[in-house]
């Protein structure tokens, strides 16, 4: 007899949150580290390691926990697709301290080439680790990048819904992961100006937590000297629930009826959990 197959529960679901949100912003910090600190790449190599981040974050994590790797993720599920709410906290938490310590080992590994770049750790090179109103630069508020983030993440909610929707049209299984990696790159070659694309509260307070321990004493600050921390995480959250919240509206509620897989997951992962009844 075939030896049954282990179904992960909560922690295992936490553990695989921590590590695929680590492997996004491994991949997503560090290659800003880079543009900003080794004038080594651009825009578009960012956009395209931000995906990368994301599609290979979701491939380590989607069999486990769903790879939702962004409380704004987490919440719009618990709220439009029954996800389990006493999951909503400990997954938002796995999140950030995935983010954390990414973003910690990010800082040691670039120490010298940012501090060369930027001897002070001022706003010039506070953006590698974290999101501000106009990259920094260019003439966007606060209340502008408070828009922005609630528009950029309706994007991603209502596209991720409609990617893994098993009774729309998903890609197969192991395709998923690709196309939101996809996603997120268009939305940061489209909607990186007016606040950086953060899009996900983990992405951007784990690591503005990291870099505020490591020496940059403005990182809660804007280049203005807001307490602009708070944008990128409510923003998202609110854009996520708008963008769920239109996905139902404009197409869910018209797909034909599904065998659908538990709240949260990838599909095509009920195929493989029906093999360990």
């Amino acid at each position: 007899m075939a030896e049954r197959l282990k179904i992960p529960g909560l922690w295992g679901e936490l553990a695989a949150e921590f590590a695929g949100t680590m492997i996004l912003i491994l991949f997503g910090v560090g290659v800003v580290a880079q543009v900003a600190g080794a004038k080594i790449g651009d825009h578009d190599s960012i956009a395209w390691s931000w995906g990368l981040g994301v599609m290979l974050g979701v491939y380590v994590a989607g069999r486990i926990s769903g790879a939702h790797l962004n409380p704004a993720v987490t919440i719009a599920l618990a709220v439009f697709k029954g996800f389990e709410w006493r999951k909503v906290a400990p997954y938002s938490i796995a999140q950030f301290l995935g983010a954390f310590v990414a973003a910690l080992l990010v800082r040691w590994n670039y120490t010298e080439v940012l501090h060369a770049a930027d001897p002070g750790l001022t706003i010039k090179t506070q953006g590698v680790f974290s999101t501000l109103p106009g990259n920094g630069t260019l003439p966007v508020g606060e209340w502008g990048a408070f828009r922005d983030q609630i528009i950029g993440t309706a994007i991603l909610l209502f596209l991720i819904l409609a990617i893994t929707d098993a009774a729309g049209t998903p890609p197969a299984a192991n395709l998923a992961p690709f196309i939101i990696g996809l996603l997120v790159v268009g939305i940061g070659m489209a909607w990186g100006a007016d606040a950086g694309y953060a899009i996900n509260p983990a992405r951007d307070f784990g690591p503005r937590l990291a870099s505020f321990f490591t020496g940059y004493e403005g990182a809660f600050r804007d280049q203005t000297g807001y307490l602009y921390f708070w944008i990128p995480i409510v923003g998202p959250i609110v854009g996520g629930l708008v963008g769920a919240g239109l996905y139902q509206v404009l197409i869910g509620r018209f797909l034909p009826a599904a065998t659908l897989p538990e709240p949260g997951r990838l599909p095509g992962n009920e195929t493989q959990e029906a093999t360990r009844g």
